[in-house]
């Protein structure tokens, strides 16, 4: 198989994969963390399609930071051979509060 950047457009399912994103959680307690994240190779669902896990911490701000650890959700077909996957979800309650994460990852190769 031929090899596939980040770049390339694929048709069908690319293995090995992953997703980067940058976002900002919701505000809380009237601050808000930067986000960066790499999502962990995919994981084939039953109806074959795909998601991804991921883990980590938000930026430390404001005294503290926050943990977090979800999935995607399935692929989502952008076209020219790319796709992109919705994530929403919560960090944990560090200082009294947590703060919700969501969005959309950065694209990669393969439309399923």
């Amino acid at each position: 198989m031929a090899k596939i950047g980040k770049d390339d457009f694929a048709n069908g399912f690319v293995p090995h994969h992953n997703h980067g994103s940058v976002d900002y959680t919701s505000m809380e307690s009237g601050h808000v963390h930067q986000c960066l994240d790499v999502t962990s190779p995919p994981i084939q669902t039953q109806d074959g399609n795909h998601i991804h896990y991921t883990e980590g911490y938000v930026v430390f701000e404001n005294g503290h930071t926050h943990h977090y650890k979800a999935y995607s959700g399935p692929a989502i077909p952008v076209g020219n051979g790319m796709h992109v996957h919705y994530y929403d979800f919560y960090t944990t309650e560090d200082d009294g509060h947590s703060h919700l994460v969501r969005g959309v990852d950065h694209p990669a190769p393969g439309n399923k």
